[in-house]
C-alpha cells in the first residue's frame, strides 16, 4: 500500500512538472515567493500547450544543405557539406539556484564552475560563454547592439555554417529570464500585436514605419475587411466602401496556437515569434554582424538584381506549430511552421518565406474539415498593397490544393521551402516555379537594360532549371545560349542588337516553346549607362600624347587581381549591312585596377586592313572569366562613341599625306552629296531658348548639352543648352537647336559650334538592321564623324569646314517658326482652352480633353477626375485630375496616374505604356521611345513628378505633380488648327467655338454659370465603357475590374457657386479672408481654397494657373527674325544677333581687306536692310597692289574678288 501511494505521488509530480514545462509561458521558481512581472502574465484566454506522449511524433524536416559559395573575398571558400543539426531539448522550468545547470543543459551557455554570473544570475557581458554553435539554441544571445570600431569579424566558415539552415533564429528564452522573441500576448482572444518599426519600410509602393503582427499568418499595415468571403480576392473591389488591407501574407488563414509532443526534436514553445534588428550597416556586435551578413548573402545570391544590396534593418517573424482555427482539440497537433524574413535598406525591400512544416491547408471557416484542416479553400499566399490599388497572389500555390508543395519548392539559396521576393515597388519573384504553365509566363531578370553593343550579363529567374537541358535566350531577333548557375538561375549574355527601346526577351528550356517572357530595354550607345570614363578631352584630339581612362572594377569582378583586356572596335557602313568590327588589342593581361593610360605613340606602326574606320568604341572584358567567376562568360564594358584619329592618324598620314583630315572630309562630302536631302520634313528651330523649352511636343533636351545635367557641351562650345527633335521624322532625320548665353539660336553660318541638323536620328529608324537606320551608329557615321575630320581637326574657316557648315549641315534658321498652341487643366478642376477661354467644370469620371477630328492626323488625350478628399466639414463637392491617357494614330497608349498619398515617397506619378508600368529613375532610361511616341522625365528630377509625352505628330502632353495635385498641359503644332474638339475646345483662334459638342454643334454658354457649363457642355464629353460617336472609347487601362462606369457619375452635383463669400456660411468669414490673402485676383485659387480649405491645393492651383498663362503668353508672341546673315570667308561678324534692331559689323582676318557692305541692320519687318553693294567679301592684300589701288569700279571689284575666290578654292589660304 505504501508503495502504491509513493508511486502515485511520484507520477503526479512527473505529470505536473510535464504540464508546467510545456505551458505557453515559462517562469523561474524561487525558493521564496516572488511577485510576477505583469508583462509576463498570460491572459486567461490563452491556450495551454499540452503534451500527449501516446501519439507518435511527426518527423522534423531536414534543414541542411550545401551552402552556396560566398562571393566576396572575405567569405570566399570552397563549399563543404554542412553538418547535420542536432537540436538539444530543454528541461523546462528551473529554480533560480539551478540557473547555470539549466542553461548548460539547454545548450545556451558553456560556463566554468567558478564563472561569476552577476546579480541577475546571467552574464550580460559580450557573448561570454554563449553557445553560438547550436543553430536551434532556444535562448537568445546576450545582444547589446554595438557600433564601436574593431568589433566582431565573421569568417567565411562561420558564414557558411549559419547559412546552412533553412530557418533563421528565433528564441523562446533569453539570458535575462525573459521570453526571448516569443509573443506571449498573441493567442486566441488577441490575434495581433502592433509593432513600431522606427524606420521606413517600403512595401508595394507605399512606405510604413509600423506593422501589426497577426497570428493568422501575415504582417498587416491597415485594417482587414469586416468579414471574409472565400476564396479571398484582393484588392477588395468595393473599396472604399469595404476596407482593403495592406498586408504581407505568408499564410493568410485563421490560425490558433497548436501543440507539440514531448518527443519532438524542437521543444521551443508553439506560437508566434518576432525579432527586429535595426541599424545593421554599422553594427559591430556579433549577432548584429551575423544577421546582416547572413541576410545580405541570402538575398544577393537568391534574388537577381540584388548584387549590391546591404540590409539596414531585418525583421524576423516566425509562426511555430500553429494549427487551424475551428478544429477539434486533437487537431491542435496538426500544425504548420513557417517564417517570414524582411530586409530593407529603406529603399529596396526583400522578403524571404521559409516553409518548414505544412500539415494543414484550410481553416474551418474556409471549408476545411475539423480534424485535418483539409478541403475547402486553402490559405492565401501573397501581397496586397491596400487602398484598392494592387495585389499579387503567389500562384499556383495560393488558395490551391498544391499549397503544401511550398515546402518542397522555391529552391531559394538551394533550399526546398525557401521562396524569395522583392516587394518595395513591384512584386518580383526570386524563386523558380516548376508547377505553373501558360502561354505567357513572367520572367524575373536583372539588369533589365543593357548597351545595344552587347556584353551585358543578364541573370534570369523563372522556371526551375536543369543543368542537362539547354536554355535559349531570345533578345528581340537574336538567340544566345544560357549558362546554368543553379536551379534558380541561368545567365545569358546580351548579344549585339540592332534595336533600341523595349524589345521582346524570352527563354525556352530544351525543346519547349518560348513561353517565359519579359521586356528588355536596349540602350543606344550614345545614351547608355557610361561604364568607361575619359578623364580629359584628349580622345577627341587629332594626335594626343595620352588618353586617361577609368572604370569601376566591380562592374567586371570583385577580384582585384583579375586580368582584363582592353580592345578597340570600329563601325562603318559600306553595304546595306552595318559592320561593327574588331580593330586591335590596346592592352591584354592588365590587372583590373580601374584605371589605365593609353599612349597613342605605341600604335603608330600598326597597319590595320580596316583603317577606313573613323569612329568606334573601347571595350573592356575579363581575360579569363572562368578563373574568377567559375563561368566561361565575361561582362563587357563599352565606352561612348569616340573618334579614332588618336589611333589611325599615322596610318592615315601614310595613306593620304599630311593633309589627311581634308582627304577624309572630302571623301565624306562626295558621298554625302549622293544621298537624298533630309531637311524638308524637319521642324524649324525656335528662335529663342524660352520657345525651345516650351515646345514640348517637338523638342526635348539634348543630353550632350543640357543646362540641367551636362553643361560641358563638348561639340557646341559657348552653348548653354541644346534641344533635339524627340522622334525621327519619316526619313529618319533629327533636328538639333543650340542656344547661347543670351538665349539665341546658334547658327553654323556664324560659328563652328552652331546647331546642326542630322541625317540620322540617334534613335535610328525601323528596321534598325539596315545601314543608315542603326541607332547611334548611323548617326555617328553620317553626322558626327565628319564634324571631326572637316572642322575639329581643321581650321574653322577652312574650305572643308565651311562646306560642312554652309552646305552639308547648315543650321535651319527660325524664320517661319510657329510656336505650339497650349491648353491645360488644373485645380478642382479649371480649364484654359487653346483659344484662351477659362472656365470651371467639376465632372466626376473620365472625359475627353482633346481629340483630333481629322482622319489623317489623329490623337486623343483623356482625363480622369475623382472627388476631392473630405475636409473637416465633411465631403467636398468638387473633383480633381488624377490620371491622363493619350494615344496618337497607331502609337503606344501612354497613361500617367497620380499615386496614392502614402505611395508618393519615391515616385509621385505612375507611368504606363500599353498598361505596363515604366520607370525613369535610371540615367539611361530617362528617355524611352515606344511606337510613335517618346516619354521622358527631366534629368534633374528623380521622383517622376514631371512627365513629358511626345508624339511623332508633334503633339506634346506635359503632366506635373506637386503635393498630390496634378496639372495636364497639351501642346499642339499648327497642323491641328480647326481639327480639335473636347473640353479644351476647338483651336481656331476664335473663342466663340470653344464649346463645340460631339455632334459638331456649338453650345452658347455663360462662363460665369458653372451649372450651365456642367450640364450643357462638360457632361457631353463623358466617356463610357462603349464607343460613343464623336466621343470615342476610353483609353485607360483597367485594373481590378474598374471600368469607366466605376469612376463616372453623371448624377454627381458639384458646387456651382464661383466665389467663397457666396457659398461659405456667414460664420466662416475667416476662410473667405484667407482665400483673398492666399489667392489675390485668381478666382480659381479662391474657389479651390473655399471648397477644400487646403492651402497646398490653393497654392498649386495659382501656381499652375500662372505657369500656364505665362507659357501661353510666351508662345503667342511672334518672334521676328531676319534669318541667316552669312559671314564673309576669312572674316567675322562682331555680333551673331538676328533680331530686329541688331546692327552687324564685319571684319576681316589679318592679311585680308574688307570689300562691299561693312555693316547690316535687321529691320522690324524681319528683313536685313537693303545693302549698298549687295556683297561683303574679304580679299587678300596682294590683290590690291599698285596697279589696282585706285580702281573703284564695283564691276572691277567683283572681277578681282571672283578671281581671288577661284584661287582660294584651288590653292587654299596662304
Amino acid at each position: 500500500m505504501r508503495f502504491k501511494i509513493l508511486l502515485a505521488f511520484v507520477l503526479s509530480c512527473v505529470l505536473s512538472t510535464s504540464v508546467i514545462a510545456n505551458e505557453n509561458y515559462s517562469s523561474e521558481l524561487d525558493t521564496e515567493a516572488q511577485a510576477i512581472d505583469p508583462k509576463f502574465k498570460v491572459s486567461n484566454d490563452a491556450e495551454l500547450v499540452e503534451m500527449i506522449p501516446e501519439i507518435v511524433q511527426e518527423q522534423a524536416k531536414p534543414t541542411t544543405m550545401t551552402s552556396p559559395k560566398p562571393t566576396t573575398k572575405t567569405t570566399t571558400q570552397t563549399t563543404k557539406p554542412s553538418r547535420p543539426i542536432s537540436p538539444r531539448p530543454n528541461n523546462g522550468v528551473t529554480p533560480r539556484n539551478q540557473t547555470k545547470s539549466f542553461l548548460e543543459t539547454a545548450g545556451a551557455l558553456k560556463v566554468s564552475e567558478d564563472f561569476y554570473l552577476g546579480e541577475l544570475g546571467f552574464d550580460i557581458s559580450y557573448d561570454n560563454g554563449y553557445d553560438w554553435s547550436n543553430p536551434n539554441n532556444p535562448v537568445a544571445p546576450p545582444v547589446i547592439p554595438s557600433h564601436a570600431a574593431g568589433g566582431y569579424v565573421i569568417t567565411s566558415q562561420r558564414l557558411q555554417e549559419i547559412r546552412s539552415n533553412l530557418m533563421y533564429w528565433y528564441f523562446d528564452k533569453d539570458t535575462n529570464g525573459g521570453r526571448g522573441d516569443y509573443q506571449y500576448d498573441i493567442h486566441a482572444s488577441m490575434t495581433q500585436l502592433h509593432k513600431n518599426l522606427n524606420f521606413r519600410l517600403p512595401f508595394f509602393g507605399f512606405v510604413y514605419n509600423y506593422t501589426r503582427l497577426s497570428l493568422n499568418g501575415y504582417l498587416e499595415f491597415s485594417d482587414p475587411p469586416e468579414y471574409l468571403t472565400y476564396p479571398l480576392v484582393f484588392p477588395v473591389k468595393d473599396w472604399p466602401k469595404r476596407r482593403d488591407p495592406s498586408f504581407i501574407g505568408i499564410w493568410f488563414s485563421k490560425c490558433r496556437v497548436g501543440r507539440i509532443y514531448p518527443t519532438d526534436i524542437d521543444q521551443r514553445t508553439p506560437g508566434v515569434y518576432f525579432r527586429l534588428e535595426r541599424d545593421l550597416i554599422t553594427r559591430t556586435d556579433r549577432f548584429g554582424v551575423e544577421v546582416r551578413e547572413r541576410t545580405m548573402w541570402d538575398i544577393r545570391e537568391g534574388v537577381v538584381g540584388a548584387e549590391t544590396f546591404i540590409p539596414k534593418h531585418v525583421l524576423i517573424a516566425t509562426w511555430k506549430n500553429v494549427s487551424f482555427a475551428g478544429g477539434i482539440d486533437n487537431a491542435l497537433f496538426t500544425t504548420n511552421t513557417f517564417q517570414m524574413v524582411l530586409a530593407t535598406d529603406e529603399v529596396y525591400t526583400y522578403a524571404i518565406y521559409n516553409y518548414d512544416l505544412l500539415k494543414w491547408s484550410s481553416n474551418t471557416e474556409a471549408g476545411g474539415d475539423t480534424t485535418t484542416g483539409e478541403g475547402g479553400v486553402p490559405a492565401f499566399v501573397g501581397f496586397n498593397a491596400g487602398n484598392g490599388t494592387r495585389s499579387y497572389e503567389y500562384t499556383p500555390y495560393s488558395q490551391q490544393m498544391v499549397i503544401r508543395d511550398l515546402t518542397g519548392r522555391g529552391w531559394g539559396n538551394g533550399f526546398p521551402g525557401r521562396h524569395l521576393f522583392r516587394i518595395d515597388e513591384q512584386i518580383l519573384i526570386g524563386s523558380c516555379n516548376k508547377d505553373i504553365d501558360a502561354s505567357h509566363l513572367p520572367l524575373t531578370f536583372a539588369p533589365e537594360a543593357g548597351n545595344m553593343l552587347g556584353g551585358t550579363v543578364v541573370n534570369i529567374t523563372g522556371p526551375c532549371f536543369d543543368p542537362k537541358k539547354r536554355v535559349t535566350c531570345h533578345f528581340d531577333t537574336e538567340d544566345v545560349l544560357g549558362t546554368f548557375v543553379n536551379t534558380n538561375r541561368v545567365i545569358c549574355v546580351q548579344p549585339f542588337l540592332k534595336a533600341e527601346g523595349w524589345v521582346r526577351f524570352e527563354i525556352s528550356i530544351g525543346n519547349q516553346r518560348f513561353k517565359w517572357r519579359g521586356r528588355y530595354f536596349v540602350e543606344t550607345p550614345a545614351l547608355a549607362t557610361e561604364k568607361i570614363f575619359f578623364e580629359t578631352e584628349d580622345v577627341h584630339k587629332k594626335s594626343p600624347d595620352q588618353i586617361q581612362i577609368s572604370w569601376d572594377p566591380y562592374n567586371l569582378t570583385s577580384n582585384g587581381n583579375a586580368n582584363i583586356m582592353i580592345s578597340l572596335w570600329g563601325y562603318r557602313e559600306v553595304t546595306i549591312y552595318p559592320q561593327l568590327e574588331y580593330i586591335d588589342s590596346i592592352e591584354a593581361g592588365l590587372t583590373n585596377t580601374g584605371s589605365y593610360v593609353i599612349y597613342p605613340k605605341n600604335y603608330v606602326n600598326r597597319n590595320n586592313y580596316n583603317n577606313d574606320l573613323q569612329f568606334g568604341f573601347l571595350q573592356i572584358n575579363l581575360t579569363n572569366p572562368e578563373q574568377y567567376s567559375g563561368l566561361k562568360i565575361s561582362p563587357t564594358l563599352w565606352s561612348r562613341p569616340i573618334p579614332l584619329g588618336w589611333y589611325f592618324n599615322k596610318q592615315w598620314e601614310r595613306k593620304h599625306g599630311l593633309r589627311w583630315p581634308e582627304a577624309l572630309c572630302e571623301n565624306w562630302v562626295r558621298n554625302d552629296r549622293y544621298l537624298r536631302t533630309f531637311t524638308g520634313d524637319l521642324p524649324l528651330c525656335p528662335c529663342t531658348l524660352e520657345q525651345a523649352v516650351y515646345d514640348k511636343g517637338r523638342y526635348r533636351p539634348d543630353k550632350e548639352c543640357d543646362k540641367d545635367s551636362n553643361p560641358t557641351c563638348l561639340r557646341h562650345k559657348n552653348a548653354i543648352h541644346c534641344v533635339v527633335s524627340g522622334n525621327p521624322v519619316a526619313e529618319g532625320a533629327e533636328q538639333q537647336c543650340c542656344y547661347d548665353r543670351y538665349g539665341f539660336l546658334m547658327l553654323t553660318q556664324d560659328q563652328v559650334w552652331g546647331s546642326r541638323p542630322r541625317r540620322n536620328h540617334n534613335l535610328g529608324k525601323m528596321p534598325w538592321n539596315e545601314a543608315g537606320k542603326v541607332p547611334t551608329l548611323s548617326n555617328w557615321f553620317h553626322d558626327m564623324r565628319p564634324w571631326y575630320s572637316c572642322c575639329h581637326w581643321q581650321k574653322e574657316q577652312s574650305v572643308n569646314c565651311e562646306t560642312f557648315r554652309f552646305e552639308r549641315r547648315p543650321t535651319q534658321d527660325c524664320v517661319g517658326y510657329q510656336a505650339p498652341g497650349v491648353s491645360g487643366v488644373f485645380g478642382d478642376p479649371h480649364f484654359i482652352t487653346f483659344d484662351g477661354t477659362q472656365y470651371t467644370f467639376n465632372g466626376l469620371g473620365e472625359f475627353v480633353l482633346s481629340r483630333s477630328v481629322a482622319a489623317d492626323r489623329r490623337f486623343e488625350v483623356q482625363g480622369r477626375f475623382e472627388q476631392v478628399p473630405k475636409n473637416q466639414y465633411g465631403p467636398v463637392m468638387a473633383t480633381q485630375l488624377t490620371a491622363l491617357a493619350m494615344r496618337g494614330n497607331t502609337t503606344t497608349t501612354i497613361e500617367v496616374r497620380l499615386r496614392p498619398k502614402f505611395a508618393r515617397w519615391r515616385y509621385a506619378l505612375d507611368v504606363l505604356a500599353d498598361g505596363r508600368r515604366i520607370y525613369f529613375d535610371r540615367e539611361s532610361m530617362r528617355f524611352q521611345h515606344f511606337d510613335g511616341v517618346t516619354v521622358y522625365t527631366p534629368t534633374y528630377l528623380l521622383n517622376q513628378s514631371q512627365v513629358v509625352v511626345m508624339f511623332d505628330s508633334g503633339v506634346g502632353v506635359e503632366v506635373v505633380e506637386n503635393e498630390g495635385f496634378m496639372t495636364g498641359r497639351v501642346y499642339l503644332p499648327w497642323d491641328f488648327i480647326n481639327k480639335t474638339a473636347g473640353l479644351f475646345g476647338n483651336w481656331s483662334f476664335n473663342a466663340l467655338d470653344d464649346f463645340a459638342l460631339p455632334d459638331g454643334t456649338v453650345a452658347n454658354l455663360n462662363l460665369n454659370n458653372f451649372q450651365q457649363i456642367y450640364y450643357n457642355f462638360g457632361l457631353k464629353w463623358m466617356l463610357a465603357d462603349r464607343n460613343i460617336p464623336g466621343v470615342g472609347t476610353a483609353l485607360f487601362s483597367r485594373e481590378n475590374g474598374r471600368t469607366a462606369s466605376y469612376y463616372s457619375n453623371a448624377s454627381f452635383v458639384p458646387n456651382f457657386v464661383k466665389e467663397p463669400q457666396d457659398f461659405l456660411p456667414s460664420n466662416r468669414s475667416y476662410d473667405v479672408e484667407r482665400a483673398e490673402e492666399l489667392c489675390g485676383e485668381s478666382y480659381q485659387c479662391r474657389y479651390d481654397y473655399g471648397m477644400t480649405l487646403n492651402t497646398d491645393m490653393a497654392h498649386f492651383t495659382k501656381n499652375y494657373y500662372d505657369s500656364l498663362v505665362n507659357i501661353r503668353n510666351l508662345n503667342s508672341k511672334r518672334v521676328v527674325s531676319c534669318g541667316v546673315l552669312e559671314t564673309p570667308r576669312f572674316g567675322r561678324k562682331l555680333s551673331f544677333d538676328f533680331m530686329p534692331g541688331a546692327k552687324i559689323a564685319f571684319e576681316c582676318n589679318e592679311g585680308f581687306v574688307l570689300m562691299g557692305d561693312q555693316r547690316r541692320e535687321c529691320m522690324a519687318n524681319g528683313l536685313w536692310n537693303v545693302p549698298e553693294y549687295g556683297y561683303t567679301y574679304c580679299l587678300r592684300e596682294y590683290s590690291f597692289q599698285i596697279p589696282f589701288q585706285n580702281i573703284a569700279n564695283p564691276l572691277v571689284d567683283f572681277v578681282i574678288f571672283y578671281m581671288n575666290f577661284l584661287c582660294n578654292r584651288l590653292l587654299g589660304p596662304i
